[in-house]
């Protein structure tokens, strides 16, 4: 009985599988990469869509997709921005590989426009917080010198903040400048930021596509709390050859890109520098034709087509920054990063993307005193590996999942040829490793018609080691036990659960709801003491007593297209909770202080507020108004009578609006008008003489605010010629154009007629300055 029994549940048992089989033969899937007709370029996030079926997938980051159906007869619809779609017939009894190339709508010139993207956000899609920027949409809205800045420009979206006056540094909903992951072709950088700040290290001639996370980031992306600025470079053009160029008041750029071997490889290299140094070596003035201030940078990128399934792509990027008076003072920072990726297509459903990946970021500061010279240098450097895998369940479900691991070398800084006589002595800061380790998984699940969502899940594994010692320290900053490290083995472990849900619920066919949650980690910080960032601000790692950062973030938004997709409104808003975060004692020693946790206090952070956004998306006049209510505070034992207090990038209110206005075929017209409230500072409250020095004492951190800051820019782009072998237009407009003179930054003195008085001194960066540039393609 019990042996028939078991062969009818073995024939089931068959019978089902049999069913399964079948089921599974009667499906096939379709795949294949979406590139440019003109450049072979690949297109990120254009759409595969089935004619008369709600059914469709958006191409990865390298153009790959992957679609399986039913055996059928079917219509597919493939389109992308400013690209002409192209509809394809499909007979599907098996997989199919369909490369196709879409055709650009009126190619114009090259010329690194940069803007939100005119589609706008999907309504669908589950993600939060993300604007996807490209550079051939329509024309870049006009910034400081002329010269075009990715960074600058996301400047004008709601919850994203400039630093600073003419600082392409951000603050992204209440974060500091250092919880943003800066990734250039997945290669971390961390000083993004060209004299200064003024301009960004990325050269917009050498990008393809940046995506902005500024809400719950998917769970491929950790190590920071606030947000992601994925940055794609070209691939370069493998049909012709092109040269494109500029030439501006203070800076020139050429860009070079052509086939290695037509359709299957191709280069890419680009070239920019300032050069306002050379017009002060034309002074007579000697103690001006021996400053120096300028800085270049060079992109390079190789990609190869090996088979059918195999891609490789080679990047770099080389950037330096040159700052001196005379023989008294220089200051030299720079960035390297390179980036060696494969890509393989396991079969028609499973993706995967092999990384290799180095960074390097430096400075050297030279200073004399007495006749002598001191020198301090100081590098961060690291090493990655990443291995990721994207898997096509369905049409409804795509998974990816990796692995990731760095491998961090911070050198906090060396002082050299310093003698006792000057009372300044050789000093090595000890070097500090740390090795960062993920793993994460994440769906995006299409649950119905309506209702899309997306969750994930990544772990963070932090290990500090190497030679060294580590400190001790107790509530008052004195050390109270050291640890020596003599083996440089792993003495502690870091261990942080980050989870990320995220859905979206259309309520119509022009209306949608979305809410998010996402954790995040942090382990390496930056240390800034003052209220504007420099190149020379000091990186450190998280050790036995300084902690990961952490934060959980929960977001809600409201969508609705308007007019048939004319406008566009976003409406966001977000609490983030922030744990061990980091402030300094008053009067901390940062940059000559080896035992940097006796200057440390920690606590907790939080950053809320709403975010508008109103887009007009389509006719002769398009743009955005922007606006952000916010606020950002931190509770730090020992500071403010451990009480809330405004953390230095709190802003109240945020405005932002951006016009773009195409005149004719060949004139476009651009405006752009920001405010803001004043950052957060601190002012004195008393002061006192110590060997005849003025000494000015603090009894409240940032419980003041700077004035209030707001600017017009107008722009204007005229096209010269436009030809088939050869393109030129102009630019030219007005940063600032109503001369307002905003503070960048505010110093106390004694009055010269009553040293008893103090008197605030502002400084202000910029007045009205006129820009004008020209650029080419042949």
């Amino acid at each position: 009985m019990h042996f028939n029994l078991a062969k009818r549940l073995l024939l089931i048992l068959l019978l089902f599988c049999a069913l399964i089989q079948a089921h599974a033969q009667s499906k096939h899937t379709i795949t294949g990469s979406v590139r440019s007709r003109a450049t072979g370029e690949s297109i990120i996030r254009a759409t595969v869509v089935v004619k008369d079926r709600n059914i469709g997938v958006t191409t990865n980051d390298y153009g790959f997709y992957s679609l399986t159906l039913p055996d059928g007869h079917y219509t597919l619809i493939i389109s992308a921005v400013g690209r002409q779609p192209e509809t394809i017939p499909i007979d599907l009894t098996e997989n199919i590989q369909l490369p196709t190339l879409l055709t650009e709508q009126g190619a114009q010139l090259q010329d690194v426009t940069i803007t939100a993207t005119a589609r706008g956000r999907s309504l669908r899609g589950a993600q939060m917080g993300v604007e996807h920027i490209t550079t051939k949409e329509i024309k870049s809205v006009p910034i400081l010198f002329g010269e075009r800045d990715v960074l600058k420009t996301l400047q004008f979206l709601p919850g994203v903040k400039a630093a600073a006056e003419g600082n392409s540094g951000l603050n992204v909903r209440g974060g500091a400048t250092d919880q943003n992951l800066i990734l250039l072709d997945e290669a971390p950088v961390y000083n993004a930021y060209h004299l200064l700040g003024f301009f960004s290290t990325f050269n917009s001639d050498a990008i393809k596509d940046v995506t902005l996370y500024k809400g719950g980031m998917p769970a491929q992306y950790g190590g920071r709390l606030s947000s992601v600025i994925d940055v794609r470079m070209n691939e370069g053009n493998n049909q012709e050859t092109h040269v494109t160029g500029g030439l501006g008041l203070i800076s020139a750029k050429l860009n070079l890109e052509g086939p290695i071997e037509k359709d299957k490889s191709s280069f890419l290299l680009t070239a920019r520098r300032t050069y306002a140094d050379m017009f002060l070596k034309l002074s007579k003035d000697s103690t001006k034709n021996k400053n120096s201030l300028y800085f270049y940078d060079l992109n390079g990128k190789l990609n190869f087509t090996l088979s059918d399934r195999d891609k490789l792509y080679i990047s770099g990027y080389y950037g330096k920054d040159v700052l001196s008076s005379a023989d008294i003072f220089g200051l030299n920072w720079g960035n390297t990063t390179a980036t060696i990726r494969w890509n393989h297509t396991y079969n028609p459903r499973l993706f995967s993307n092999t990384s290799l990946i180095y960074s390097n970021y430096n400075y050297q500061i030279r200073f004399a005193n007495s006749g002598n010279n001191f020198f301090v240098n100081s590098v961060l450097r690291d090493f990655n590996v990443k291995e990721e895998f994207q898997y096509y369940l369905n049409p409804r479900n795509n998974i990816k999942f990796g692995i990731h691991s760095i491998d961090h070398r911070l050198n906090p800084g060396a002082v050299t040829g310093g003698n006792d006589k000057t009372g300044i002595n050789d000093t090595a800061f000890q070097v500090r490793y740390g090795w960062e380790n993920a793993v994460y998984v994440s769906n995006d699940w299409k649950a119905t018609d309506r209702l899309n969502i997306s969750y994930g899940f990544r772990g963070e594994f932090f290990s500090p080691f190497g030679k060294g010692d580590l400190y001790t320290v107790d509530p008052a900053g004195k050390i109270t036990d050291t640890l020596h490290n003599t083996t440089g083995k792993i003495l502690t472990t870091y261990f942080n659960p980050e989870f990320r849900l995220a859905f979206s619920y259309q309520l119509n066919p022009t209306t949608s709801v979305k809410a998010s949650y996402a954790g995040n980690t942090q382990n390496i910080h930056l240390l800034s003491p003052g209220s504007i960032g420099t190149p020379t601000d000091r990186y450190v790692l998280s050790n036995n007593m300084i902690r990961p950062e952490t934060s959980h973030q929960v977001s809600l938004g409201y969508y609705k297209n308007l007019q048939d997709d004319k406008y566009e409104l976003t409406v966001e808003t977000y609490y983030k909770a922030l744990t061990h975060q980091i402030d300094y004692r008053d009067g901390a020693d940062v940059h000559t202080n080896d035992h940097i946790e006796t200057e440390l206090l920690y606590g907790k952070g939080r950053a809320y507020g709403i975010e508008w956004l109103l887009r007009k998306k389509k006719g002769d006049l398009t743009g955005w108004i922007g606006y952000t209510l916010s606020k950002s505070e931190k509770k730090i034992d020992g500071i403010n009578n451990d009480q809330w207090y405004n953390a230095f990038q709190d802003r109240t209110h945020d405005i932002s609006i951006v016009a773009m206005y195409r005149l004719n075929d060949k004139w476009n017209l651009s405006a752009n008008w920001v405010y803001n409230t004043g950052n957060a500072i601190s002012l004195p409250s008393g002061k006192y003489k110590s060997d005849d020095r003025t000494i000015y004492y603090y009894s409240e951190r940032n419980g003041y605010r700077m004035p209030a800051y707001h600017r017009l820019d107008l722009g204007a782009t005229v096209q010269l010629q436009h030809r088939p072998r050869f393109s030129s237009e102009l630019a030219f407009g007005i940063y600032n154009a109503y001369a307002r003179n905003n503070a960048y930054l505010i110093t106390f003195r004694d009055k010269k007629n009553d040293p008893n008085q103090t008197e605030a001194v502002q400084t202000t960066l910029f007045s009205l300055v006129p820009f004008i540039s020209y650029n080419f393609k042949f």
